[in-house]
């Protein structure tokens, strides 16, 4: 199974804009742009990667833990899951040095100790978790 995503970025860095579009179009022609990113301290202006990652490990994370409690003979009411992604500026360039997930669950008939096994393994193993620390490649082309 494949999913996709399109950016276009149009200008320079500091000033230029983009827009991001996924293959379900639940972002279609998604406006965002450094100024948007770093300068709006609230993040309500506009998207940026970082909110992105922040979605997809709160969404995955959620279905996996709602896997492991099945599994497990359990059926949550609810998984709320807030994730926060830390961006901070290094020598190196920009990095993502840490993302802390905060979860409230409702699980009926799970003890704290099986939750709270359940729960690690789902962090550690749902596959944002894993792609956040994956060795990424690159097959670039200049037009």
């Amino acid at each position: 199974m494949k999913r996709t995503a399109t950016a276009l970025w149009k200008g320079n860095g500091p000033d230029g804009t983009g827009t991001l579009t996924t293959q379900s179009g639940v972002l279609k022609d998604q406006p965002y742009s450094a100024r948007l990113r770093f300068q709006n301290e609230d993040g309500k202006a506009g998207t940026n990667p970082e909110e992105l990652i922040a979605a997809a490990h709160a969404g995955c994370f959620a279905m996996a833990l709602s896997f492991q409690l099945t599994n497990a003979g359990f059926t949550p009411e609810a998984l709320h899951v807030d994730a926060a992604v830390t961006l901070e500026k290094t020598d190196g360039g920009f990095a993502i040095p840490a993302v802390h997930l905060t979860l409230k669950a409702t699980v009926p008939g799970v003890d704290e100790k099986t939750f709270h096994e359940l729960a690690n393994v789902a962090k550690e193993n749902c596959p944002v978790s894993k792609v956040l620390n994956a060795d990424i490649t690159l097959d670039a082309t200049l037009a």
